[in-house]
């Protein structure tokens, strides 16, 4: 282990099958800064060449309880989302099939009408932080990251995140990290950080660790 659619497009297959589809899963605590960890990993090759997948499009559809209910919900725990759709999905892209991802509400708390078409690409990165909950999601994983990070950084950062994005006030926010976010990520989320093949500290701030996965997949590409 390294410490440091709208569109009306029909699926079709892109990827050679000759080509081994790398997957790399990217997991850690919420506001630990996986997505800019991704981010910074796409920005390293042409684009198009990297797809996502975050398993926030995976959230389970609550369109039958109340807008109460359904932000009372624990989000940060793996029976949230919806792993066998999650899972069958990367299996088709491996195989060079077309998926449709679902997208997802944090204002509504509800799974939209729309969905992105996704084309087998050689490199997927699947983001999240639960990803490393799930033993046949992980299973599908060539590389497996941890984005850690110190968790009064991450409360700041959800804090922002939640005010800013899905309608929240602070009050809100420090009532579900209490009751949810901080309990799951003790019990889901930080025990999968032994799964994990590299672990980066500090998030999108370690540019050394950044570069080194950027290399790796590189490497193995070649």
């Amino acid at each position: 282990m390294v410490n440091f659619n709208f569109n009306n497009e029909k699926p079709e297959n892109k990827l050679d099958l000759k080509k081994i589809m790398l997957v790399i899963g990217v997991a850690g605590g919420t506001g630990s800064g996986k997505t800019t960890v991704v981010r910074k990993i796409q920005q390293q090759f042409p684009k198009g060449e990297v797809n996502v997948l975050s398993h926030d499009s995976y959230y389970r559809d609550n369109k039958d309880l109340s807008l109460e209910e359904r932000r009372k919900k624990n989000y940060d725990h793996p029976d949230a989302i919806e792993f066998d759709l999650m899972v069958d999905h990367v299996k088709k892209l491996k195989k060079g099939i077309s998926i449709y991802e679902p997208a997802y509400s944090f204002i509504t708390c509800t799974r939209e009408d729309k969905t992105r078409l996704v084309h087998p690409r050689e490199v997927l990165i699947i983001e999240g932080i639960l990803c490393l909950t799930n033993p046949e999601l992980r299973g599908l994983m060539d590389i497996k990251v941890f984005v850690d990070c110190d968790s009064d950084l991450r409360l700041s950062r959800v804090i922002q995140r939640d005010i800013e994005e899905r309608g929240r006030n602070v009050n809100e926010v420090l009532e579900r990290y209490e009751k949810t976010v901080r309990p799951s990520h003790l019990q889901f989320i930080e025990p999968t950080k032994r799964f994990a093949d590299i672990i980066i500290p500090q998030g999108g701030r370690n540019q050394v660790a950044i570069q080194i996965l950027t290399n790796h997949i590189n490497q193995t590409l070649k």
